[in-house]
């Protein structure tokens, strides 16, 4: 069913098109992704369907009692309200209506003719609108969200945060549900969370994302914004993303037509005394014509262009512990850490919110001091540290003065330019460069913060959440950067695809102090959670059945004797131990590939370990598919 649709919708602020007579509908149980450049109007085109915008022109149609609720972005402006009356928020004046009802109806014997008819008025909204359900629905939202509906907001972390939000959003149960970059600050398992809670909304879903592999799980159609017009591309984003390239391309081969044409045409109407005697009237009224459309193009946004300013080379070893014990108040958030990261590594720190990893980075630096163990650190290290809260940027400065600390140039690899030709490369244009950083949107912030850092000689350059609002191209960009910077990188992002496009071994901290190093990206990550399970659940599983065999002994044997032959049974027997020795065989080959040496060998000698090691893996993987076969048989 159609739930809404615009017609022939305009909006532009100033000379900026933001939809430029556009014709969309939105169906229910859709979940369709807003796409588009920082600054293409995304957020705009959530507030004409929310009514906190208006067109200039066309029109938008809902259909009857269709309800429209966004999660916000930001923060909420307060923290020291309850959880429960946070999300109460979200029924808008229903709240206030209820309290209106029973404050008449207590007093009903006694009131007055308007009063009685305002009662009854009342009373068929609140009907119509299932109000006498609100205070079940918080209760159930806090239920399925895990949350304190008498915890304060103050007392959540960013993640809970977001839940919270979400829940606000959910509790008027609306038919479009409105998300503007819903996995920012989340970490995995939270954006994993809500990609599955998401999958099972019942109404239609509008979200904006710059998190891919998030879009390519949840998206069931692309909508892409781009100078105005809306395009839409059934299906998923790999789909959309051959598409766009594709049409692009028609365009740019469109317009290199239509220039040589015009440029042809404005050599004729130059052309001598003679030519402008014999001019073809009609002919001049054409040029006219390419003149106008010419002017009225609007030119698709340039792309990002940037290099990091590189440093002198840093010492071969970059930072190497000893055994480093991090404790807050007696609590170990680092526990007996060996690590040891070179010139070139490219690491991330993979793990939930909350968990260390900012302090395993400031501790390295110097700024936490270890309660325990040996830190090396590395000689001629120039750092440049992406903090995802740009505590760097100042707010009243303007963009240029925020890079350039109030000069007309910079120094970039030997070379001197100026501030406003370096600020193009990151998209700001010479009227936005004076503008204060203040007004900046997200995505432009983000932007600035790497143009701030990469002005900035460096050789050990950490990321902290830089991936936040940055649009898919730029992020894109950023990855060949990272691959091709040669100094050495620590990175936090829990944007999967990020992390998998850049990185070349993984810190996993697994709790309680305790983090492993990985060599490989995300994926690697998920591989040996996969394996630690497995092996939990076949060191509790020999205690299970001994315990079932202890309370049911002749049963058991009699069913496994019926099910299993003796060939089977065998089987069955050994795998534990086959098992257990290929864990130990995965192990002793993860830590060969762990070891900092061991991709400066020769490429066959590395080769011949990794397929050791797939082989491995593979087995074991086999190992337990057959196990648990076995075990269904023998229940």
């Amino acid at each position: 069913m159609e739930l809404i649709r615009f017609q022939q919708a305009s909006l532009a602020f100033g000379t900026h098109p933001i939809l430029d007579h556009v014709d969309f509908s939105l169906f229910t149980e859709e979940r369709v992704c807003l796409v588009g450049r920082n600054g293409a109007g995304k957020s705009s085109f959530l507030k004409l369907l929310t009514g906190h915008q208006n067109l200039d022109d066309g029109q938008i149609v809902r259909q009857s009692n269709v309800l429209v609720a966004r999660l916000e972005q930001d923060p909420p402006a307060r923290i020291d309200v309850k959880v429960a009356d946070f999300i109460r928020e979200g029924a808008g004046d229903l709240p206030e209506k209820l309290q209106r009802f029973y404050h008449l109806a207590d007093h009903l014997a006694d009131a007055s003719d308007a009063e009685q008819r305002e009662f009854g008025t009342l009373q068929h909204e609140l009907d119509a609108r299932s109000a006498w359900a609100l205070e079940g629905r918080i209760q159930d939202l806090c239920l399925q969200f895990e949350l304190d509906p008498e915890a304060t907001l103050a007392s959540l972390s960013g993640g809970w945060l977001r839940k919270a939000a979400l829940a606000k959003a959910l509790v008027a149960e609306p038919n479009v549900l409105l998300l503007d970059e819903p996995t920012n600050h989340l970490d995995v398992a939270a954006i994993q969370w809500l990609e599955q809670f998401l999958k099972q909304f019942k109404g239609a879903i509008i979200f904006i994302s710059h998190d891919r592999a998030f879009i390519r799980a949840l998206a069931t159609r692309i909508i892409d914004l781009d100078r105005g017009m809306l395009t839409s591309h059934p299906g998923n984003y790999a789909e959309y993303l051959e598409r766009k390239q594709k049409a692009l391309d028609v365009e740019q081969q469109h317009n290199a037509l239509f220039d040589k044409k015009l440029a042809e045409e404005e050599v004729w109407i130059r052309q001598g005394i003679k030519a402008r005697r014999t001019r073809n009237e009609g002919r001049v009224r054409a040029l006219k014509e390419l003149r106008k459309q010419r002017a009225a193009r609007v030119e698709q946004q340039g792309k990002v262009e940037f290099a990091i300013e590189q440093a002198q080379k840093s010492g071969k070893l970059v930072f190497e512990t000893q055994g480093v014990t991090v404790s807050f108040d007696g609590e170990a958030v680092i526990k007996d850490l060996n690590l040891l990261i070179m010139r070139g590594d490219r690491v991330a720190l993979v793990g939930p919110n909350g968990v260390g990893k900012s302090t395993l980075i400031k501790t390295l630096l110097g700024d936490y001091q270890a309660s325990s163990g040996e830190i090396k650190r590395g000689t001629n290290l120039e750092v440049a540290y992406f903090d995802q809260h740009r505590m760097q940027l100042n707010l009243d400065a303007t963009v240029q003065d925020n890079v350039a600390d109030g000069k007309q140039e910079i120094n970039q690899n030997g070379h001197t330019r100026h501030v406003l030709s370096y600020l193009q490369d990151f998209l700001f244009a010479p009227e936005r460069a004076r503008t204060p950083v203040r007004a900046l949107s997200g995505g432009e912030k983000n932007r600035l913060l790497l143009a701030r850092l990469f002005a900035r000689p460096s050789n050990l350059l950490i990321l902290d959440e830089p991936t936040n609002d940055l649009d898919v191209e730029t992020l894109e960009l950023l990855e060949d950067i990272l691959q091709q910077y040669q100094g050495t990188v620590l990175l936090v992002s829990h944007d999967r695809e990020f992390v998998n496009n850049t990185v070349t071994s993984s810190l996993y901290f697994a709790g309680q102090g305790r983090i492993v190093d990985i060599a490989g990206d995300y994926e690697d990550v998920l591989a040996y959670q996969q394996r630690q399970a497995n092996q939990q659940k076949l060191t509790e599983t020999p205690q299970k059945l001994t315990k079932q065999q202890e309370e049911k002994p002749n049963q058991t044997s009699s069913v496994a004797a019926k099910k299993l032959s003796y060939k089977e049974k065998r089987e069955l027997e050994q795998l534990p131990a086959l098992i257990e020795e290929l864990d130990a065989q995965i192990t002793s080959l993860q830590q060969q590939v762990n070891d900092p040496e061991f991709f400066r060998q020769d490429a066959i000698s590395t080769q011949a370990t990794l397929n050791q090691l797939h082989e491995a893996e593979s087995k074991l993987a086999h190992a337990y598919e057959r196990w648990e076969q076995l075990e269904a048989m023998n229940s």
